[in-house]
């Protein structure tokens, strides 16, 4: 199972939000050059990084960070956010990004989403599944859809579609445990699904779990932030 730590950028600051509420932001880094310097320092490979001003806005905003980490570090890149448009698709790509996570756009605009996974084939393309009571949230969790979120994969992987990132919003960032239930109906009713957990991870004894389960990769942001995870453990783990 991948580890990859997360970074969430608002105004080019490292911050992490509890359950997507922008006015619970706090700010754990100034440069996060420097965080993920520190990750790469420590034998990880990848990094979700969420331009979270993007994702309020209609467009990509923190790209130059993107730009930054992508080329003074060798981290895969999944970069999200405010993608909304080729355009935005193009930036993301040109800066760095490795993937790119796709989760407004597949609600509002299936037609383009759907493009950009025959333009750019599904190994670059992630779709973004997360999850408040069981539906789809998009802008920046700002608004619930009426999509479901197994049928929503299951129709994307029609698609086409191979890797989805499920957060489970009302775990995100408080640090309680992830929602292996939720992770566990999606991984046995899409099949062959590459997903990837998210949301709510608060201590290493829930990876070798999520890896069990079937999960292809994992995102960690508040547990390493609050040194409930240390980057040596996670060294240990990826060894």
């Amino acid at each position: 199972m991948r580890i990859i730590p997360a970074i969430d950028i608002i105004d080019g600051k490292c911050v992490r939000l509890s359950k997507g509420d922008y006015d619970t932001k706090k700010i754990y880094n100034e440069n996060p050059l420097e965080v993920a310097k520190e990750f790469q320092d420590h034998g990880i490979e990848y990094l979700h990084l969420v331009d979270l001003d993007g994702a309020k806005s209609s467009r990509i905003i923190n790209h130059k960070v993107l730009e930054q980490i992508a080329t003074k570090t060798n981290l895969k890149i999944d970069f999200g956010g405010g993608l909304k448009s080729d355009e935005d698709l193009k930036i993301a790509f040109e800066c760095g990004a490795t993937q790119i996570t796709g989760g407004s756009i597949a609600v509002k605009n299936p037609e383009l989403f759907e493009q950009w996974i025959q333009n750019y084939g599904a190994d670059k393309i992630i779709l973004g599944a997360d999850a408040n009571n069981g539906k789809i949230a998009i802008s920046g969790w700002l608004e619930e859809s009426k999509e479901e979120v197994i049928p929503f994969i299951q129709n994307y992987q029609s698609k086409s579609i191979e890797y989805v990132i499920c957060t489970d919003i009302s775990k995100d960032g408080m640090l309680q445990g992830p929602s292996f239930e939720l992770y566990q109906q999606i991984i046995s009713q899409c099949k062959n699904v590459k997903l990837i957990a998210s949301g709510g991870i608060s201590g290493f004894e829930e990876l070798p779990k999520l890896a069990q389960l079937g999960c292809e990769g994992v995102i960690i942001g508040k547990a390493i932030y609050e040194s409930r995870i240390t980057l040596k453990q996670l060294e240990n783990y990826i060894k």
